[in-house]
């Protein structure tokens, strides 16, 4: 069994996606391990604890990182986390974070990176005219929203579209592709070849 480790910062929408994902089976040889959050109030770890999961806080504020990181990186041990799963988690780790757990941290980014990095994203691509928008789950590397990339999923930027319509829609997308990265990652069959994600037996 493949545990995951799920950090959240506020409701945890693609935590719910992915913990739907395990109790529909569609993520066999996959559990849900513990749940951290840098903020006692987040409302993913209320969701977590109805669901029966291990919830834990870990308050970053006032905490210089690479003491919180460290303490993060002890509990994922703790809890025997083979992946880490950032669902929503508004901070930037450490390279010692990354090193603890290396290939094995995904993220979720609203955007098609490289397009759009960091923050207010799809205000960013309506302000550029983009035509197309979408998702990218990606492994965690030292740089911001850079890891080499396992899947992307596209919708239309429509003419009538705000941030906020725009955004809703590609939340859909957020929790059908984080689910299936995480398949892709468990099932080992893949390289990395430089910054490629490699299916493996293709040409």
């Amino acid at each position: 069994m493949q545990r995951i480790g799920i950090l959240l910062s506020g409701r945890g929408s693609n935590f719910i996606a992915i913990a739907e994902a395990i109790r529909q089976r569609r993520l066999p040889g996959a559990e849900i391990a513990v749940v951290l959050s840098n903020l006692p109030n987040a409302a993913g770890l209320e969701v977590a604890r109805s669901l029966g999961l291990p919830a834990l806080a870990i308050p970053s504020a006032g905490r210089k990182r690479a003491e919180h990181d460290a303490e993060m990186i002890a509990a994922l041990h703790n809890h025997r986390v083979d992946m880490v799963c950032l669902a929503g988690y508004m901070r930037i780790i450490s390279p010692e974070f990354v090193h603890a757990f290396p290939n094995r941290i995904l993220n979720i980014h609203p955007s098609l990176l490289p397009a759009f990095p960091g923050l207010d994203v799809q205000a960013q691509a309506l302000e550029y005219g983009a035509k197309v928008a979408g998702c990218t789950v990606h492994f965690v590397d030292e740089a911001v929203d850079h890891g080499a990339i396992i899947l992307q999923r596209v919708v239309p930027v429509l003419d009538e579209d705000t941030p906020e319509s725009l955004s809703a829609r590609i939340l859909v997308e957020e929790h059908i592709a984080y689910t299936e990265a995480i398949a892709r990652v468990l099932s080992g069959e893949y390289h990395l070849l430089g910054r490629r994600y490699v299916l493996r037996n293709r040409p």
